[in-house]
């Protein structure tokens, strides 16, 4: 019965080139697998295409393709890049260029030199991951293929014989350990700048999320996108109840019958006539990029928050914008009230644009305003009248919240009142809007998250883009502007509690829900509440926290100056250190004599007692005096060590002399 041979047994019978290059083409696959997102279609194709096709060869131990085959390959690949991105400069044709260059160069791996090629592009390569993704997961999978080039590197600098995986994987751990000290003084003290690229807008049709723009029954399936969009975390126990947690983002009071946009003209300053009252509640949030200007902030918030690096303004309307996308990840700190009233109290010029209709559209919904407005119980009814009206009509006319409303024609307001009688938060929002501004009442659209949940993990409130919510905003005489939340009339347990629409989980998520519900929410918090301290502690740490840690090491006023001096101190101290070390073992403890030193203790086992000073050469000598060609391998292997020291040429390196050591059959 024959008994298949095992991979590795497999892998360890091939010659030492084709092992080594099958192990680098492992580690570019791990460099280029986390791209795949982020790269077209054909270039993730060819790449692997490429990849196994140089494996093949290596096993086979078949001779490369010609320099015309790689030359094709180039040219294709440059058309195929500019016909996709229509450039070939950029972040998305330069990484796509990089991939498959990368890929190609394995095709002329034949020297030495080559193989340095491959592994510093491989370093690059490796780096434009963080382009697209700073996570956690992208950065363990990065320290792994790390440590695989690190690897690789080290084993082509152990040119003699075949000297396992395993020793070079170790002495490329010792690396990177004994280098970690100075990564770390890098990332603690290195002058943070401003990013040098940004992120794409992510389009969000048929996806939860926030815009600046509402096309209302455009979408016929709502997919919930259950990805963090932010983490608060409040001061001490000042955390407002659940219905309170109104997130303030885009505000829309332009309609054209189908569409809601954000006014172009957004009045830089303090909010008009903000009213607040109580106590402040203070709150940090850490805000995802979402390549949007504004800032999410608990509703209401007069004073600026505070967010190093970006210059912030406040509009009429409560929002809170930066001077450029938010393309990184951020952190500030903002106080709220959720008490407040705002805009005028007396009715002006300025609410005419909260009251305007595209004209002749969404006739019965105004034929629904004229006939309220006829209804003696409304008689010279205020907007609080007018509201409640409404949102009576809304929890007793057999409305739904749903996430699969259908596509909505041009008159959305009337579909929703007198056809369909269901959507999701925009086409309530939007229909209640109408009709508000139908009975002659100002109104307008607020935008951004509501609610949240607890990670009991970290104590972190967690805002998902499924958290997404829109809400209306109308004025009251003698008031202002106030919130009216017409999804609470439809569906009570959206707003305010726990119990709302979710995305259908994946299988893998699933199969732990069926399971154990309890464990698949606790393992999810956890895991979250790992990437949150990955985000605070790496990901937002900023200019401002390096001058934070300079004043906790006694300076008074610190500057960039100040901390590029503590670096290059710290720069000078290691190079003098590691200088120091050097001489030292050279001078104390020269390794080569170790080693030299081990031989002729084991010839002193074998019985050939040898003064301390004996060369290698004169040793190999009395080994052939005493065994003849029974000890020929030691013979050898001394030799070889005095060819390390002394021949002209480059010889085997130590760590192969020592390796080799272990494994000689000495005589006894």
């Amino acid at each position: 019965m024959l008994i298949p041979a095992k991979p590795t047994l497999k892998l360890q019978a091939l010659p030492r080139e084709a092992r080594d290059t099958l192990f680098l083409l492992g580690v570019i696959a791990l460099i280029l697998l986390p791209q795949l997102p982020n790269i077209p279609w054909w270039c993730s194709t060819l790449a692997a295409v490429v990849l196994l096709w140089r494996g093949s060869l290596a096993v086979q131990a078949r001779p490369l393709p010609s320099k015309w085959w790689r030359a094709g390959l180039l040219a294709v690949t440059l058309l195929v890049t500019y016909a996709t991105h229509r450039t070939l400069l950029g972040r998305d044709a330069g990484v796509t260029l990089i991939v498959i260059l990368l890929a190609l160069k394995t095709l002329e791996l034949r020297a030495r030199r080559d193989a340095f090629v491959v592994f510093f592009l491989g370093f690059f390569t490796m780096l434009t991951n963080f382009f697209y993704s700073q996570s956690l997961m992208t950065a363990f999978a990065m320290l792994l293929a790390l440590l695989g080039l690190l690897t690789a590197l080290v084993n082509a600098h152990m040119p003699v014989g075949r000297p396992p995986l395993m020793l070079a994987a170790r002495t490329a751990g010792w690396m990177a350990l004994l280098g970690a000290p100075i990564m770390l003084a890098l990332f603690l003290l290195f002058p943070r700048m401003a990013p040098l690229w940004g992120t794409p807008g992510d389009a969000m049709a048929g996806r939860s999320g926030l815009s600046n723009t509402m096309r209302v029954g455009s979408i016929a399936q709502l997919a919930l996108d259950d990805g963090i969009a932010a983490r608060i975390k409040f001061d001490g126990d000042r955390v407002p109840a659940q219905r309170d947690l109104y997130f303030r983002g885009p505000v829309l009071s332009q309609f054209d019958g189908r569409e809601w946009t954000a006014s172009p003209l957004l009045s830089r300053g303090t909010a008009q006539n903000l009213r607040v009252q109580g106590q402040p509640i203070g709150y940090q949030v850490t805000l995802e990029p979402s390549n949007r200007p504004w800032l999410l902030t608990l509703d209401a918030t007069p004073q600026k928050p505070e967010l190093a690096g970006y210059e912030l303004f406040g509009t009429a309307d409560l929002q809170w914008l930066a001077n450029r996308p938010i393309s990184d990840l951020v952190r500030y700190r903002a106080e709220s009230y959720t008490r407040f009233d705002s805009g005028p109290q007396r009715r002006g010029a300025g609410l005419r644009p909260y009251v305007a209709l595209p004209a002749g559209s969404n006739p019965r919904t105004a034929a629904l305003a004229a006939q309220m407005k006829r209804d003696p119980a409304l008689a010279g009814a205020d907007t609080r009248a007018f509201v409640q009206a409404a949102l009576e009509r809304l929890r007793t006319g057999g409305y739904s919240y749903t996430l699969e409303p259908g596509l909505y024609g041009q008159e959305t307001a009337d579909e929703f009142w007198f056809d369909r009688k269901a959507g999701f938060c925009e086409h309530i929002a939007s229909a209640f809007v109408v009709l508000m501004r139908a009975l002659d009442v100002p109104a307008r659209i607020v935008t951004g998250y509501q609610g949240g949940e607890l990670n009991g993990v970290d104590n972190y409130w967690t805002l998902r883009h499924s958290d997404a919510h829109a809400w209306a905003e109308v004025w009251q005489e003698g008031v202002g502007w106030m919130r009216v939340d017409p999804t609470g009339a439809v569906s009570p347990d959206r707003v305010g509690q726990f119990q709302r629409l979710v995305p259908q989980p994946g299988l893998f998520a699933g199969a732990m829900v069926a399971m154990s519900p309890t464990l698949a929410q606790n393992l999810r918090a956890a895991w979250e509440a790992v990437n949150n301290g990955w985000n605070q502690w790496v990901l937002s740490y900023t200019q401002s926290r390096q001058l934070d840690l300079l004043k906790n090491l006694g300076f008074e006023a610190p500057s960039l100056q100040d901390l590029a001096t503590v670096l290059l101190a710290l720069v000078v101290l290691a190079s003098l250190a590691g200088a120091g070390w050097t001489l030292w073992e050279r001078s104390r403890h020269d390794p080569w004599l170790r080693l030299l030193g081990q031989a002729r203790t084991r010839l002193g086992q074998a019985g050939i007692e040898l003064p301390e000073g004996t060369p290698p050469r004169q040793m190999a000598g009395r080994l052939a005096e005493r065994f003849g060609n029974g000890a020929q391998a030691a013979q050898d292997w001394l030799l070889r060590l005095e060819a390390q020291r002394y021949a002209a040429a480059p010889g085997p390196t130590l760590a192969v002399l020592r390796a080799e050591f272990r494994h000689l059959p000495w005589p006894r």
